[in-house]
């Protein structure tokens, strides 16, 4: 069969065409997104969001949480309990607030107690009563039996209210007496309690306020100082048990733990 010059030229240039194309979708293809891919943007997204995420730390492993309290009469350092959460964050952020700077213990009874953080009691004048001030919010009672009125017990006052919830900022701290086992005997059985051998005998040697166990919510524990603890509930006093002189407080998180989560 024979060709004409003309059909000859268009099948050379058509089969170059052809040729360039092939070799065109040969070097350059068009990849479609494979599941791997996605699997592994997924991948990434989720390790980045879990180092953003806060976990916090069972209590058990958690330090615990130190506070200053600096007074007229010396400093005291406090323990915040892990088994509290509510009333130990709550405490720390009136702290790191400056909330309690400047106010007073406002209530001492010696063989008892000192109480402190109504913010009606900075710059109040003297004589008047206090204890009524508050933050506007109460905290849920957190009770817990390994927790009780020891002597230096940090608790939470708290008005009448049916739930035993606590004041937002109000707090004390136990200075009580020794007991016999005859008066905790008495105790447990107009109360209702059941002490431990070791609460037991934290009440007959060291002291404390059994009578409030499981009626208010201890928070934390006196880790040094209970020595200024006693000087101020034996301060001079005058009438609504306030201190002839005024005892002002300023508190600070301890820094070698401040920052723990």
């Amino acid at each position: 069969m024979k060709f004409s010059g003309k059909i000859i030229l268009s099948l050379i240039i058509a089969l170059s065409v052809l040729s360039t194309q092939a070799q065109v979708t040969k070097k350059t293809p068009v990849k479609p997104k494979s599941s791997s891919t996605v699997k592994k943007t997924k991948s990434a997204t989720t390790v980045k969001a879990t180092k953003k995420v806060d976990v916090p730390m069972p209590d058990s492993t958690r330090p615990e949480t130190r506070v200053k309290i600096t007074t007229d009469m010396g400093e005291i350092i406090v323990k915040l309990y892990n088994k509290t959460p509510l009333h130990r964050d709550n405490f720390i952020k009136l702290v790191e607030a400056h909330f309690y700077d400047s106010l007073l213990f406002h209530r001492i009874i010696n063989g008892f107690m000192i109480q402190g953080g109504d913010p009606e009691s900075k710059n109040a004048k003297p004589g008047i009563q206090l204890g009524k001030g508050d933050v506007g919010y109460k905290i849920p009672a957190e009770f817990d039996s390994t927790l009780y009125h020891k002597k230096g017990a940090l608790a939470a006052a708290r008005n009448n209210n049916p739930e035993k919830a606590s004041s937002g900022c109000q707090f004390y701290i136990v200075q009580g007496k020794k007991y016999s086992d005859e008066e905790l005997d008495m105790i447990s059985i107009n109360n209702g309690l059941q002490f431990s051998s070791a609460r037991r005998m934290t009440y007959k040697m060291l002291g404390g306020t059994p009578k409030l166990d499981m009626e208010y919510t201890v928070f934390g524990e006196v880790e040094s100082g209970l020595e200024v603890v006693d000087m101020i509930a034996m301060a001079p006093k005058g009438n609504y048990d306030r201190p002839t002189t005024d005892i002002h407080m300023r508190m600070e998180v301890l820094p070698e733990i401040k920052n723990v989560k």
